[in-house]
């Protein structure tokens, strides 16, 4: 399942020749997550108040090509595998057609109390299996 978010590229993500800041790039995959989050049913503030944060613990980023001023994107976020207390992703950020920056970025579920590793629930692995099936169905024999 890929989930698409758009982002418009606003001055305060720019340095002073109109490109997108590198450092900005992370902030626009954190809200993909969060809406891709969202669209499967899950806010990540009630999420905290029911006790649970998802962090980042890894990622590798590449950047393709730079974003500019006005610029709108298009922030795409995928579950490649979950395990235990971890989710991996893949997130792409596009002008268009044209990739801009990819990761592959390792979350894991922990307690909002004591930081520790906790499973990532259940029910968001039914979603992620349900959502996944919706996109991709069995073929037909």
């Amino acid at each position: 399942m890929t989930h698409s978010c758009p982002i418009r590229i606003y001055y305060q993500h720019t340095d002073a020749g109109g490109v997108v800041y590198h450092g900005a790039y992370l902030d626009f995959m954190e809200a993909g997550r969060s809406e891709w989050l969202r669209t499967l049913g899950f806010d990540v503030a009630a999420l905290a108040q029911a006790g649970l944060v998802f962090v980042v613990h890894s990622l590798a980023i590449r950047y393709r090509k730079p974003g500019h001023l006005g610029d709108e994107l298009q922030v795409c976020t995928a579950c490649t595998s979950t395990s235990g207390a971890r989710l991996a992703l893949d997130q792409k950020i596009f002008r268009g057609d044209l990739l801009l920056a990819e990761a592959q970025v390792t979350l894991v579920c922990v307690t909002s109390t004591g930081f520790r590793p906790t499973p990532v629930p259940d029910a968001m692995k039914v979603a992620l299996t349900a959502r996944s099936r919706e996109l991709n169905p069995p073929a037909a024999l």
